[in-house]
């Protein structure tokens, strides 16, 4: 699903990224860890195209990502990868439905269709009588798997999660790992988390442990 060869990052005189190779195959789970300042964050945002190597190549489900130009690279984001947050980026003036159904809306799919596959999302993963609730109104369980749920919505081949139960109490992180997981079971979707959660990465099919810009294991 993703290959990546030779990627380097630098900002100004920091070279945050030093050569990285690493093979993610569809539908597994792989988690990233290590220090802060080890590059992982940077390394998933390149994964998934918010950002742009200095050098190196990236193929996602066997298409080189170098070759698209911007607008046809933020297509490409937008209906093949899914992003959820530590923060989760929820718009507050809008409600949970409305949120999740920001990707389909930028894809220009049917309103009607769009407002549909949401609140199903929702309802699976529990949220269906929060549809209407805005972000304020979300516990801080709920308001990660409405960001789950958006991540979802154009059903992506590749799911990125950076931190996503960095700021979870212990007992609401689990809950999400253990849905994060039924959804590769679901779904079939390929996941790529980077973490400091060592129970996560204990449960992932492969760990990758990063060390000043490099992967080592």
């Amino acid at each position: 699903m993703i290959t990546a060869q030779n990627i380097h990052k630098s900002y100004g005189q920091l070279h945050v990224l030093q050569g990285v190779d690493l093979h993610i195959a569809r539908g597994e789970f792989v988690t990233i860890v290590g220090k802060s300042g080890a590059g992982k964050s940077t390394l998933l945002h390149i994964l998934g195209t918010l950002d742009q190597a200095d050098r190196g190549s990236l193929r996602i489900n066997q298409q080189e990502i170098a070759q698209f130009h911007r607008k046809k690279l933020a297509a490409f984001r937008n209906q093949n990868l899914g992003f959820v947050f530590q923060f989760h980026h929820l718009l507050p003036e809008f409600t949970a439905l409305e949120n999740v159904c920001i990707p389909a809306f930028i894809q220009q799919q049917a309103e009607g269709e769009a407002r549909q596959r949401a609140r199903e999302l929702l309802e699976y993963l529990g949220l269906g009588e929060r549809t209407g609730h805005k972000p304020t109104q979300l516990s801080g369980g709920e308001q990660p798997r409405v960001a789950v749920a958006r991540a979802l919505m154009n059903t992506p081949a590749v799911v990125f999660a950076d931190e996503p139960t960095g700021n979870l109490d212990s007992a609401t992180s689990e809950e999400l790992h253990q849905l994060l997981f039924q959804l590769r079971e679901d779904f079939q979707q390929t996941f790529v988390i980077v973490t400091h959660n060592e129970a996560l990465a204990a449960k992932s099919d492969r760990t990758l442990v990063m060390e000043d810009g490099k992967i080592l294991v």
